[in-house]
């Protein structure tokens, strides 16, 4: 029987937010889901990337970074410093339950949530085991790229020019292990048939070969 999406409210050091969170039996590891600017934990990429992840055995937790009064401010929606402390609040909310805190973490970000996750993943080493982005904005987050740790995993769209400069210049600053997927034909958003199937299937790989006790055997 496939398991419920569960809704949580993800609360510690910051208000209270909504989070739609999915365990599949057996799970052999979690992603955290960090959305992009102008969008939720409702994205509709995301849900189908997340939805690829739990038919591979991975448990993911899509939250809102923002509350609905904070998402009409222009200027919280573009602070990654914020952005990142929401996503290490999420972290530390998902170490405090029982039922989930056994399982290693990675985080996946989208556009500015992808620099809101690799500022996470800089704060919490020992916690972030794999971080991929997908078309997102790691020079958003460029003074903490050598503290990333976590293997990184940076997927951009071969027909979005500006964003792939970005992401090139941002690879030689990390620190740990990492690299970067070209989908060909793809735009910012993915949009193009075939392509997000590529980006769903490339975290995929990356999730279970860092996550998963079989993937690095």
């Amino acid at each position: 029987m496939t398991p419920e999406m569960q809704s949580e409210q993800v609360n510690l050091q910051g208000p209270s937010l909504p989070a739609d969170l999915m365990v599949p039996e057996h799970a052999q590891g979690l992603v955290l889901f960090a959305h992009g600017s102008g969008s939720s934990r409702r994205s509709v990429r995301n849900r189908w990337v997340a939805g690829v992840l739990q038919r591979r055995g991975l448990a993911t937790l899509l939250f809102d970074l923002l509350t609905e009064e904070e998402a009409q401010d222009q200027r919280k929606v573009f602070d990654i410093a914020l952005l990142g402390r929401r996503v290490v609040d999420a972290m530390e909310w998902v170490a405090q339950r029982p039922d989930l805190a056994h399982l290693r973490l990675g985080l996946f970000g989208a556009s500015t949530g992808a620099a809101a996750a690799l500022v996470a993943a800089a704060q919490k080493p020992r916690r972030a085991a794999a971080v991929v982005s997908r078309g997102g904005r790691p020079d958003l987050a460029l003074s903490v790229l050598p503290q990333v740790q976590a293997p990184t995993l940076l997927i951009v769209g071969g027909r979005d020019a500006e964003v792939l400069v970005l992401n090139r210049q941002a690879i030689r600053e990390l620190g740990g292990e990492k690299r970067l997927e070209i989908v060909p034909g793809a735009t910012h958003l993915f949009e193009e048939p075939g392509t997000l199937e590529s980006v769903a299937a490339l975290a995929a790989e990356w999730f279970r070969r860092h996550l998963c006790e079989s993937g690095r055997a």
